[in-house]
């Protein structure tokens, strides 16, 4: 799939661009963030991007940043919030005060950004929270070892709960008493085998 586009800004509107890469011009969906970051037409642009495939179609969503693009994947795990409207809520807000009011629960917030009612802003709270608390805790349990903490971040994927996660990952580093980058695959491996037991 495609997660970055390079070429010459064609033409743009706040809710879409058209990217000419190598003289293929992709027609990407974009958030109001995106669409400020972007060049005049004619200028040289790289995006980070999504691409959503469906039975009929193909689309491209850009972003300005990477953190935007990963706050849209969440959103779009969200129930009833698919890639248009996780969008819009980019567009109303920054990814940061997103998330900061996701984790501090802050419904009230939400509702300075269009297309986000209360019963939307109860479900991304709720589905999302979690999420981004796993995520700091894992931040937090290794601290500078980079390998602990993709460890944890792939048990978390595999469904693992956080605690338990932090659990056998904190085991098998003790037992292979190592943290160099070749050792991630055992590191992982060991976990899971903590956590079959």
């Amino acid at each position: 799939m495609i997660a970055r586009l390079k070429g010459t800004l064609v033409e743009k509107t706040p809710q879409e661009a058209v990217i000419d890469v190598g003289g293929v011009g992709y027609r990407v969906y974009i958030t109001l963030n995106c669409y400020d970051a972007l060049p005049p037409p004619g200028g040289e642009v790289e995006m980070v991007t999504v691409t959503i495939a469906r039975e009929d179609a193909l689309h491209i969503y850009g972003f300005a940043n990477r953190e935007e693009r990963g706050m849209f994947k969440k959103l779009i795990t969200v129930s009833r919030i698919g890639p248009k409207l996780a969008c819009v809520i980019l567009s109303g807000t920054k990814a940061g005060a997103l998330k900061q009011a996701i984790l501090s629960q802050d419904k009230a917030g939400f509702s300075r950004i269009p297309g986000v009612g209360p019963k939307t802003a109860e479900r991304l709270i709720m589905e999302l929270k979690d999420k981004f608390a796993d995520e700091k805790a894992g931040e937090a349990l290794t601290g500078n070892e980079k390998d602990a903490a993709d460890a944890v971040a792939a048990l978390l994927n595999l469904g693992y709960k956080n605690v338990d996660a932090q659990r056998a990952v904190s085991e098998a580093a003790r037992e292979t008493g190592s943290t160099g980058s070749a050792e991630l695959a055992e590191l992982i491996r060991k976990s899971l085998k903590i956590l079959s037991t």
